[in-house]
């Protein structure tokens, strides 16, 4: 094993794994933390946790538990992912997992980068900006569970964590690794913590990937992972890497939890072409038949061509009606709910590949399909691969609700098969 991850969710968890694979590292994902007696040969192993916004305690001791396993197996290196739009709250979680983790293994300063070019997650002199947007700006600000309401990633940090937060700026990415390190020793040696790490290109990942070889503990978003991959040279074919977890043909069904503004366009635009129906959150929350209800015209409805899509994606001002109506944490449970069981009786009625949008929706259909870990297939988008069971013959795409382009869902079925 060359790299263990901690992951703070299962979208973040195979966007990373992603990217590995397709800089050949044989990946797996595993979905939480494993028993102790499970064997895995792979050049990277990701832990998909669900941490993101759970209570601050069992964040920490979920990711401690991650960091034993790894450690038992004598991984050399780890990496804390969490989101590129940096996702969290006044409080945590990345902050109190960061020096808990920095705590376990005796360390004293880690890198804070959540970047990822490819899909406008840049850092510039600390600022992190969403397509050119700055974070507070975008539409991360009107995020039912973590708004983001400032894009300075020093303070965000300082503000949840133990210590105290640098920046790397991007003039000194443009000057080198050599550069880098230099200037990460020289924060160290003035009392911080923590460095954020500039990014504006992917150039940038290389280097910063350079940069960060000989840490112990990094942190941050799947670009960083990128870059780190890209910097060891000739780890091997991504090919190769990524025939484990592609896709065959099989019968596909849509599900869509986020709420964010490109699942929005994704969901309008398949709309468009495909058969589709939106959850009723008032049956979600009182109808216990309702999800045979859902299976029942998901099976009307496959008839060959374009799966059909069962959605709960709605703009920010219908949400906010309907958190008003139902309260924000009632109606996202319920809907998770009834994923769950609707994945559930697909799966019985014979559907084998599951295309879904949103990290909550996500974790809850993997968690309810009795799927454990994963082998990473090639990536649908930047940030997005399939990925294909390990226990059963199953196929998902679990895609973090901002990444991918308009026509994501048309994309997946397409690689498929």
């Amino acid at each position: 094993m060359r790299l263990g991850v901690i992951a703070d969710d299962f979208t973040g968890a195979t966007d990373i794994a992603g990217f590995l694979v397709a800089n050949g590292l044989r990946t797996v994902q595993l979905n939480d933390v494993p028993p102790a007696d499970l064997q895995v040969e792979a050049d990277a192993v990701v832990i998909s946790l669900k941490t993101r916004s759970c209570p601050v305690q069992q964040a920490l001791d979920e990711s401690l538990a991650a960091l034993a396993w790894l450690q038992a197996r004598d991984c050399p290196q780890f990496f804390f992912k969490y989101c590129s739009t940096f996702d969290s709250t006044a409080k945590g979680n990345i902050g109190p997992v960061t020096d808990a983790l920095l705590a376990a293994l005796g360390e004293d300063f880690t890198v804070i980068c959540p970047v990822l070019p490819v899909n406008g997650r840049t850092i510039f002199n600390g600022y992190l900006f969403v397509n050119g947007v700055p974070l507070d700006e975008s539409g991360m600000r009107h995020h039912p569970v973590t708004p983001m309401t400032d894009a300075n990633v020093m303070r965000l940090m300082d503000a949840q964590s133990q210590g105290k937060t640098g920046n790397v700026s991007y003039k000194v990415m443009d000057q080198g690794a050599d550069a880098v390190r230099a200037a990460l020793a020289e924060l160290k040696s003035k009392g911080f913590r923590y460095a954020v790490l500039d990014a504006l290109s992917d150039a940038h990942l290389v280097v910063m990937g350079q940069a960060v070889a000989e840490m112990k503990l990094v942190t941050g978003g799947s670009g960083l992972a990128d870059g780190m991959a890209r910097a060891w040279a000739g780890t091997g074919d991504a090919a190769a890497a990524a025939a484990e977890g592609r896709p065959p043909k099989g019968r596909a069904i849509v599900l869509s939890g986020s709420c964010s503004q490109m699942t929005n366009a994704q969901v309008a635009a398949y709309r468009a072409e495909a058969p589709s129906l939106a959850v009723d959150v008032d049956r979600s929350i009182h109808d216990a038949g309702y999800a045979q209800e859902l299976a029942d015209w998901v099976l009307a409805q496959a008839q060959g061509g374009l799966a059909p899509l069962v959605f709960a994606t709605q703009p920010p001002a219908e949400l906010k009606k309907l958190q008003a109506k139902y309260g924000a944490a009632e109606a996202s449970e319920a809907v998770e709910r009834t994923f769950g069981a609707l994945a559930q009786k697909l799966e019985a009625a014979g559907f084998d590949q599951f295309i879904v949008a949103g990290g909550e929706t996500s974790g809850i259909v993997t968690q309810s399909l009795g799927i454990g870990g994963f082998h990473i297939g090639p990536q649908i988008a930047p940030g997005v691969p399939w990925v294909r069971a390990v226990e059963k013959p199953l196929s998902l795409a679990l895609k973090s609700g901002n990444f991918g382009q308009e026509r994501f869902f048309f994309d997946a079925q397409n690689l498929a098969g």
